[in-house]
């Protein structure tokens, strides 16, 4: 399993700066989620930069680098846990991409060519690793040819629901006009059952300069200033004046492939 943390704030700024009181609990997570990190975040030029290592977030030089010299108004993070039998090497490191976009998961479900056949052939053919979580990501871009990203994210986890089992579809996906977080667990998985009903959790904090959504375990959750993403739905921040909204996708496409 993996954790995650997204950030877009008012306006760009050193990521040192903008989770200062985050970056250190999310780090420390990394001495059990030590199957390598990524950083995805958008630059003052307008391209989205992308790094990732396959060591631990906590011992790899890199990490901190990567967050004391990226000066970004909207980014996401990912540690890993890789799933067992799943090798640790960059191609199998989150964030993926396409073009102006990043994905990153936590959780798994199996098999994981369980949505291969609805995945476009050419984007399938192009994965870089071997991970359920990328086929999810490719699953997301052959939805977003006729879908916004709200419903993408949404019907794409339905189709791995309908497919697959699996411990979590928790994902946030960055593009060029905001971050989106989307929550579902399946509380009766191995995982859920050994880690308890929090750990699938995501919350999101919207201050006026910022707004953070994050894995549970990740800073101090319960002061009143955090609130819970429900399950199966979708959190939209928009960049530039981090407007904050809740989507759960319409039903009657809920089943829809």
């Amino acid at each position: 399993m993996c954790r995650l943390l997204g950030v877009v704030t008012h306006v760009p700024t050193r990521l040192t700066d903008a989770l200062t009181d985050l970056i250190e609990p999310f780090a420390g997570l990394s001495h059990e989620h030590r199957d390598g990190w990524g950083v995805a975040a958008w630059q003052a030029d307008g391209e989205l930069a992308v790094h990732r290592d396959v060591l631990p977030a906590h011992a790899s030089p890199a990490f901190a680098r990567t967050l004391a010299d990226s000066v970004t108004d909207a980014a996401l993070l990912h540690i890993r846990m890789a799933s067992p039998g799943l090798p640790i090497e960059p191609g199998n490191t989150h964030p993926f991409t396409a073009g102006a976009l990043a994905f990153a998961h936590n959780g798994y479900f199996a098999p994981r060519d369980a949505v291969d056949e609805l995945i476009d052939p050419g984007l399938l053919a192009g994965a870089g690793g071997d991970t359920d979580s990328e086929r999810y990501f490719l699953r997301v871009l052959t939805r977003l040819h006729d879908e916004d990203p709200v419903d993408a994210l949404a019907l794409a986890a339905a189709d791995i629901r309908a497919r697959a089992d699996f411990a979590s579809l928790n994902c946030l996906l960055l593009t060029p006009d905001a971050l989106y977080a989307y929550a579902e667990e399946n509380p009766d998985s191995e995982v859920s059952r050994r880690r308890g009903p929090d750990f699938f959790r995501l919350r999101y904090q919207a201050r006026a300069d910022r707004v953070v959504v994050a894995s549970s375990g990740i800073g101090a959750q319960d002061d009143g200033s955090w609130s819970l993403l429900p399950y199966r739905q979708v959190l939209e921040i928009r960049r530039g004046d981090l407007r904050t909204s809740t989507h759960l996708v319409r039903a009657d496409l809920a089943g829809a492939v």
